[in-house]
């Protein structure tokens, strides 16, 4: 399997050391190109920006969000033009989960992304209809 990774803080790095020790290949992105450059020794494929990345990865691209729950939306801006229909969007960080219903709704799905659940969601996130819909769709489910 092939993940794009955007976020190499502590989270997303460890992220990617397990990743890549269970023979995942991981495409990896940060502002700070030292964290990238460390992922790339620990055979990570590095991406010297966003667009980097996404060409990088191999069709239909997933790609992992782990960067501060501010800086979703603006990397999502950057982000969701370089995707195509059946790309997969996965915001790992800690986001409200309403901002993750929202992105789903409006950001990503109308550029023909598949948006997915929240990884950390609340119970009342799992019982809503919207974040149910976002599940089934991330599994490739009608909403």
């Amino acid at each position: 399997m092939q993940v794009g990774m955007i976020g190499l803080g502590r989270m997303g790095a460890n992220m990617v050391h397990r990743l890549l020790a269970g023979n995942h290949q991981c495409v990896v992105f940060d502002r700070s190109a030292k964290a990238v450059q460390e992922l790339a020794r620990a055979r990570a494929v590095g991406a010297s920006s966003i667009a980097d990345l996404v060409k990088k990865l191999e069709t239909p691209r997933a790609v992992w969000l782990m960067v501060p729950a501010a800086a979703v939306d603006a990397t999502i801006d950057d982000l969701a033009p370089l995707l195509s229909p059946g790309d997969i969007l996965i915001d790992g960080g800690n986001s409200y989960y309403v901002d993750d219903i929202r992105r789903a709704l409006y950001g990503a799905s109308a550029r023909g992304a598949r948006p997915t659940s929240p990884t950390s969601c609340s119970r009342q996130c799992a019982s809503s209809s919207a974040a149910t819909s976002k599940s089934r769709r991330s599994r490739g489910g009608e909403p």
